[in-house]
């Protein structure tokens, strides 16, 4: 059966205590809502209506960079989440099989969990209710069951009598629904609750009186984990890199300080690879088997192939390409460049926008100049080439096969292959003078020195 997905990305958030929307807060170096985004998409759904509100413009423009496929619609006055999804249903006007609503500052839910609940939708039940058995109830709403473990309610925890406080089955919000059935279930909530707003949660007691079936698919508490504070954001960033670091180590990384290391949402690491402390991985990073990444580097949108080695104290750049069996070494960056198999940028170099042949070896302190101000250049090094210590290659610039650039060489022309380039000062020695200039200094600073 079709599936459409209801997200629900317009709160506000306020004890965030923030001008950015709840929903585009980093969690593993992504918005809260990519996580939502991709739960949904584990779906594979012919819909996703994404419903805003505060910071709607903000929230709009992140979902066409995240999802271009998914539509929003805005919800004018924050009335509760039944309001939210009677905002939403117009948009699936006509819509058959199941719609699910899931929440944009619920990162956690499994595509697996959905696939119980949708399940559950094909064996008869109209509305099915995601749940957890919570270790602190507290202000969760709570699942009422009947003797044969269908649902009859949902209560809130403001309403519910002494004996439904102590009940642990906990809502976490998310529903499954019949997408014929769920417009005129949701046309039927009322506000007359304590708080006036119109709950979603409603639709279980409406279903029941027209002597539908509910059901309840109860996941672990950690998946339910909901941010609305700086405090929820941290503990679902550390339930984030405790199940990210592992799992890595499952496959066959290691991690020689697990609790160091701090992984983004999309990082992949191949097995045989050892990571060492302190190693921070942001966004579309990928590394390959057998590679080694040493302490305190930093990577993010690059690719480590096989057998390569990084650190310690390198920094890895958005389009940075190491191939096989490479080298880079400590206070190292590299930005926007491919390092061919087996070239070595071991010290204090900076490598922007070029490419470093097969081989090569570039000497501690060279800078690829790459930036006039204006306009980024490309360097191009060729393979088995070797540049000398602080030496600056002026982009754009070419570096022939095999060719030497001695050290401390400004490079503005292109080099020859074979060649060897010199570009510096001839050096200059006058006969003691450097003994008189100290006498002299040292009297200045003794307050001796003839006026």
């Amino acid at each position: 059966m079709p599936t459409s997905v209801i997200l629900l990305a317009a709160g506000q958030g306020s004890r965030m205590r923030s001008d950015l929307p709840k929903v585009l807060h980093p969690l593993a170096g992504a918005p809260l809502i990519a996580h939502a985004l991709a739960s949904a998409r584990g779906l594979d759904p012919e819909r996703v209506i994404v419903v805003t509100g505060v910071g709607a413009e903000e929230v709009d423009a992140a979902l066409a960079e995240l999802d271009p496929e998914a539509r929003s619609v805005r919800q004018p006055e924050q009335r509760g989440t039944g309001d939210a999804v009677r905002v939403a249903l117009p948009e699936l006007e006509g819509a058959t099989g199941d719609i699910v609503v899931l929440y944009g500052d619920t990162p956690f839910i499994r595509p697996e969990t959905l696939e119980a609940m949708i399940a559950a939708r094909a064996e008869g039940a109209a509305v099915v209710i995601l749940g957890f058995e919570a270790a602190e109830p507290g202000a969760y709403g709570r699942l009422i069951l009947d003797d044969t473990g269908d649902l009859l309610a949902i209560v809130e925890a403001r309403e519910a009598t002494e004996a439904q406080l102590a009940i642990r089955l906990c809502n976490c919000g998310v529903v499954a629904a019949d997408a014929a059935l769920l417009p005129g279930l949701v046309a039927e909530i009322r506000d007359d609750n304590a708080k006036g707003e119109f709950y979603l949660t409603d639709i279980v007691a409406l279903a029941r009186n027209r002597g539908l079936t509910a059901k309840v698919i109860v996941c672990d508490e950690a998946e339910t984990l909901g941010v609305n504070s700086r405090a929820d954001l941290a503990a679902a960033e550390a339930a984030f890199q405790a199940r990210a670091r592992s799992e890595a180590m499952e496959n066959g990384v290691t991690l020689t300080d697990p609790a160091t290391v701090w992984f983004a949402h999309d990082t992949h690491v191949g097995r045989d690879t050892v990571i060492g402390p302190n190693v921070f991985f942001g966004p579309g990073v990928t590394v390959e088997s057998g590679a080694e990444i040493l302490p305190f580097c930093h990577l993010e949108g690059c690719h480590v192939s096989r057998g390569s080695r990084v650190g310690p104290f390198a920094r890895l750049r958005p389009g940075a390409e190491l191939a096989e069996h490479t080298h880079v070494g400590n206070f190292v960056e590299i930005k926007n460049a491919i390092v061919d198999e087996g070239a070595k940028i071991n010290h204090l170099t900076y490598v922007g926008d070029g490419h470093v042949g097969a081989r090569t070896n570039i000497g501690a302190g060279t800078i690829f100049c790459n930036y006039d101000g204006v306009f980024k250049h490309h360097t191009e090094v060729g393979a088995d080439v070797f540049i000398g210590s602080n030496s600056a290659l002026v982009a754009p610039v070419r570096i022939g096969d095999g060719a030497m650039v001695g050290a401390g060489s400004t490079v503005t022309e292109d080099v020859p292959a074979g060649a060897l380039a010199v570009a510096r000062g001839r050096q200059s020695n006058k006969a003691g003078l450097g003994t008189r200039l100290m006498s002299r200094l040292r009297a200045l600073k003794s307050g001796k020195a003839p006026h």
